[in-house]
């Protein structure tokens, strides 16, 4: 058998010189001796079956042995080399080598069963490898034939390959299956013990917003969490606010054994779709300075202000908070970008503005926009879940809130609502009633005006916080002020509220 792949050239591009032949990395003993000592005994492929699939086997026979043996297994049935003999009976490829008497013979050559695992790595560790080649190889064709006039085809080659290779880093990393309860209970104890030794007996990662961190136990790894509001009531500056209170808290300690525990905070992936990295960098400087963003980007500011500024940045600096501004992102590129990231970096936390500027694949695009939706979302709560690490994605509401007399936003509001609200752990609203009361300013004098005007001061610098939807917690409103000149969310200071002194 020849276990030589041979990579061609493009007869197109003469010049190119000839790339080395390279050797298929097949190890076909084992592979028998694999095959052999399930068919010997069937409580092998048990043994296997959470790190095997047919494709890994590098011999096409074999993998058609061990899919049928696997569904006779599956089906309650014994699988050896009779039963099987009705399979591969008329079998052309196993005619070539042996016919159904190859199958006695694998089986004689199984010296044990307890080897198969041993068995089963080599031939995994084997699959990665010329997928590893296979892989190389189809980055080599793309970009030898690639047009140069096709728009970012070099780009869209290097993200196809970042994607791959991520899939085959993970690969080995299979679910554990069934967990036994007491491992569960162990877990669940840790994650309290956790949070109980934190700063605000948090279970999560914390907002930097006491009372909203009260009602979610912060930020919880794995969760999918919208963030929803209509234009100018300070969703993205909510995020922005959250993404730089996790950056900031950030700490974390190597481990004996090489590893870096993440102790507070995290490392913050923010991936802006609307603004520049200048404008949310501008944002978080305007909000830590106390000087307005408007003020900054005008240059009406005096020199102590300007040293304030120079000041605050040089603190920021050091922040784990990286900004991707990239527009038109696909799902897709999103999650290999955020995948580069946590292997590279670290990832704690990351920040989508906004889910409605993503796009999802040409197929669901054409199925119409509430598909290519649903496909975003289910995807960034797989993300999620992937890499283990909580996702804000902020989402734009609909006009029929503004049709409303009461305008707080309710979960029917959302674009596309029910892929979002389906998919999604944590659906929060940003409501500002003062923005809607600036717009309805009566005639002054009027008994009207004392109205709004005593609604107008008791709605002053406070937002709130709709908890639409928690999936493991209470639903609610959580007040906070917001300063609209420094784009700043804060704690509200409730009545009778003292400060804690601290020696």
């Amino acid at each position: 058998m020849d276990n030589t792949l041979q990579f061609k050239k493009p007869a197109s591009v003469a010049a190119l010189p000839d790339l080395e032949t390279v050797d298929i990395p097949i190890n076909l003993e084992a592979e028998q001796a694999l095959l052999g000592a399930i068919l010997l005994n069937n409580d092998a492929y048990d043994r296997v079956s959470n790190i095997l699939k047919p494709e890994h086997f590098g011999e096409s026979v074999h993998a058609r042995i061990f899919d049928a043996a696997a569904k006779l297994i599956g089906a309650g049935k014994l699988a050896n080399a009779i039963t099987l003999k009705n399979y591969f009976e008329y079998d052309h490829a196993l005619e070539e080598i042996g016919g159904t008497k190859y199958l006695a013979q694998i089986v004689a050559l199984a010296s044990t069963v307890i080897n198969a695992s041993e068995y089963a790595s080599v031939v995994r560790d084997l699959a990665t490898r010329r997928s590893l080649i296979n892989l190389g190889k189809e980055i080599v064709d793309n970009s030898v034939l690639v047009s140069h006039e096709e728009e970012n085809a070099p780009n869209r080659i290097i993200e196809r390959a970042e994607t791959e290779l991520y899939k085959l880093a993970e690969a080995d990393k299979f679910g554990s299956g069934f967990t036994n309860f007491g491992r569960a209970l162990t877990d669940a104890i840790d994650m309290a013990a956790a949070a109980y030794q934190r700063d605000g007996h948090l279970s999560g990662i914390s907002t930097g917003l006491r009372d909203l961190d009260e009602k979610l136990g912060g930020l919880q790894a794995s969760d999918l969490i919208i963030l929803a509001g209509r234009p100018a009531m300070g969703k993205t500056a909510l995020a922005t606010n959250i993404a730089y209170s996790v950056a900031k808290a950030y700490q974390a300690d190597y481990q004996p054994d090489g590893s870096l525990k993440v102790l507070n905070g995290g490392v913050v992936g923010f991936f802006s779709l609307e603004m520049s990295a200048e404008q949310l960098a501008t944002r978080i400087i305007a909000e830590q300075s106390g000087i307005s963003s408007e003020r900054i980007r005008r240059g009406k500011i005096d020199e102590d202000e300007f040293n304030r500024l120079v000041t605050v940045s040089q603190e920021l600096q050091a922040l784990p908070l990286y900004i991707d501004a990239t527009g038109g992102l696909t799902i897709a590129q999103v999650a290999a970008r955020a995948r580069r990231m946590k292997r590279q970096r670290g990832l704690g936390l990351i920040v989508v503005d906004y889910l409605q500027l993503l796009a999802g694949s040409a197929r669901k695009a054409a199925e119409g926009r509430v598909q290519e939706v649903s496909e975003i979302t289910v995807g960034l709560k797989a993300l999620a879940k992937e890499l283990n690490v909580p996702i804000v994605a902020l989402s734009q509401l609909s006009r029929q809130v503004e049709a409303r007399d009461d305008k707080r936003p309710q979960l029917a509001d959302l674009r596309e609502s029910g892929s979002i609200e389906q998919d999604a752990d944590v659906v929060m609203f940003v409501y500002r009633e003062e923005y809607y009361l600036s717009k309805k300013e009566p005639r002054v004098g009027t008994p009207e005006y004392l109205k709004w005007q005593e609604e107008s001061e008791r709605a002053h610098g406070k937002a709130e916080v709709i908890i639409g939807k928690q999936r493991h917690g209470p639903t609610g409103i959580v007040e906070l002020q917001f300063e609209a000149s420094l784009t700043k969310f804060q704690n509200l200071a409730r009545d009778g509220y003292v400060p804690e002194r601290f020696e």
